[in-house]
Formats: C-alpha cells, structure tokens, sequence
C-alpha cells in the first residue's frame, strides 16, 4: 500500500470513527457542545479522504480553505450536490459557534440535527469516493 493508499484509509476511518464518537455522545446525552464537534470533524476528515482519492490539491489546513476546496471542485462542478455543502457550512458554523462563542446554548435538539446531517454526508462522501 502506498503512503497515500494508506493516508486515504486513515481519513476515511477517522470520519467513520468520528461520526460513530458523536453518535455515542449523543445516544449517552454527554454535552450537546461536544456531539456537534465530533459530528463536524466526521465531515471535515470524510471531506479529507475525498481530496485524496481525487487527488484534489489542497495546500491549505485551514478549515475554511477546505471547505472552499469542497465547493468549487465537487460543488460548483456538479460532483455533489449543492446541499451537501450547505450541511457542511452549517455544521462548521455550529462547531465554531460552540468551540469559540461564549455563552451559547447548544440544545439536544441542535445535536440531533448536527448527528443526522453527518450521516448523511459522510455516507454521501463514501459513495461518490466509490464512483470510478
């Protein structure tokens, strides 16, 4: 396997692994804080894994670089879906929100959302890195 094979099975098993952690969180009613922030990082590393297997540059790890990245390779070319990118924006925005603003009230309800949003991308994500 080479360096990249193997970076590329690591990002995608870091989505998976991350997505099941906000599921746990969730489903064990920890912080609704820390279940968006698990389920945010499953699409960040879930997006990660897709620039590797199309080989998409990316000189950039800042958050919204990437997300920039996500929209003008797989958006904006048709790749994806344009919702998928709204999810992506949405949750970031949560788990900034709730990482860095003071005094915000993350509900169980917020959580619930970011959780289902996740599955939904990552499995997207999985699917078209399966496309040829």
């Amino acid at each position: 396997m080479t360096e990249l094979e193997t970076l590329f099975t690591y990002r995608l098993q870091e989505a998976e692994e991350t997505l099941a952690d906000a599921v746990q969180l969730l489903d064990g009613n920890c912080s609704p804080r820390s279940v968006v922030n698990r389920a945010y990082y499953a699409m960040f590393y879930a997006v990660l894994a897709l620039f590797i297997r199309f080989g998409t540059v990316h000189k950039t790890s800042k958050h919204t670089g990437i997300i920039g990245i996500f929209n003008k390779e797989f958006v904006h070319s048709g790749k994806i879906e344009i919702r998928f990118a709204k999810m992506l924006n949405t949750i970031f925005e949560a788990r900034l929100e709730g990482d860095y603003k003071g005094l915000v009230v993350v509900t169980h309800d917020h959580s619930q959302d970011a959780v289902d949003k996740a599955r939904e991308f990552v499995t997207a994500i999985k699917e078209l890195i399966a496309t040829p």
